[in-house]
C-alpha cells in the first residue's frame, strides 16, 4: 500500500471516528486546515477523505462549507428498518456458524458491559463492539460489509438511546437473550430477539427526541 493511500485511510478513519464519538456533531462545519492540524495529517489526504465522506452522505454542503449531515425523521425510520433486518439476519447466521470461542466472547461482553451501566457513553462504545462481534460471527463477508455501511450512518446520531433512564440495563438483558439464542443454535429466536432489540432502541430514541426521557426505556 502506498503512503498516500495509507494516509487517506488514516485521515478517513480519524474523521469518521471523531463523528462517531460525537467530537463533531450534525451541523458542525469541518474545515480542512483545522482537521489537518488536529490529526497531524497533510491537507491532501484530509481533502480526499472529506470528499469520500461527502459521497457516502455523511457530510453535506452548506454553501461552500462541508458540515456533518443529519438524519430527518423519515431517514431515521428507514435506517432502523434496514438495520433491524440486516442485524436479525446476522444473528440468524451466527446461530448457525458461530464458534464456541465466539459465543464465549459474546457472553463475556455482556458480563463486562454490566459494569458500565452508569456510563452511557462507555456503554454505547461497548454496545457497538457487541453488535460488531455478532456481525463477524455470521461468517458472511457481504453481510458484514452492508452492516458496516449502516453503522457508518448511525454515526450521524448525536445521542445514544442508552442515555434513557433504565435503558442500559434493559438493553443488556436483551443482549443476553440474543446470545443465548445464538448459543442454542436457534436462528429464528436469535433473529427475532435482535430485531425486537433494535425496535426497542428505535422507540427509545423517538421518546428521547420528544423530550420524554423518563418513559424512554
Amino acid at each position: 500500500m502506498t503512503d498516500l493511500r495509507q494516509n487517506l485511510l488514516d485521515a478517513y478513519s480519524l474523521i469518521l471516528a471523531a463523528i462517531d464519538d460525537g467530537v463533531y456533531k450534525p451541523g458542525d462545519r469541518l474545515v480542512e486546515s483545522e482537521l489537518a492540524e488536529r490529526f497531524g495529517v497533510s491537507r491532501t489526504p484530509i481533502r480526499e477523505a472529506l470528499q469520500r465522506l461527502e459521497t457516502q452522505s455523511l457530510l453535506t454542503r452548506d454553501g461552500r462549507s462541508l458540515i456533518v449531515a443529519s438524519l430527518d425523521h423519515n431517514q431515521l425510520a428507514e435506517l432502523y428498518v434496514v438495520r433491524a433486518q440486516l442485524e436479525g439476519l446476522a444473528a440468524r447466521l451466527a446461530a448457525k456458524h458461530a464458534s464456541v470461542e465466539e459465543i464465549r466472547v459474546l457472553r463475556d461482553m455482556v458480563t463486562d458491559d454490566r459494569r458500565l451501566m452508569n456510563d452511557p457513553k462507555a456503554l454505547s462504545r461497548a454496545n457497538k463492539r457487541f453488535h460488531r462481534q455478532i456481525h463477524l460471527a455470521s461468517h458472511n463477508r457481504f453481510l458484514v460489509q452492508q452492516l458496516d455501511l449502516v453503522h457508518r450512518s448511525m454515526a450521524l446520531l448525536a445521542t445514544t438511546s442508552l442515555e434513557a433512564e433504565g435503558r442500559g440495563r434493559t438493553a443488556l438483558d436483551e443482549h443476553e437473550a440474543i446470545v443465548e439464542a445464538i448459543a442454542r443454535g436457534d436462528g429464528e429466536a436469535a433473529d427475532k430477539a435482535l430485531r425486537e432489540h433494535i425496535s426497542r432502541a428505535f422507540e427509545t430514541r423517538l421518546k428521547l427526541e420528544s423530550g420524554d426521557r423518563r418513559r424512554a426505556r
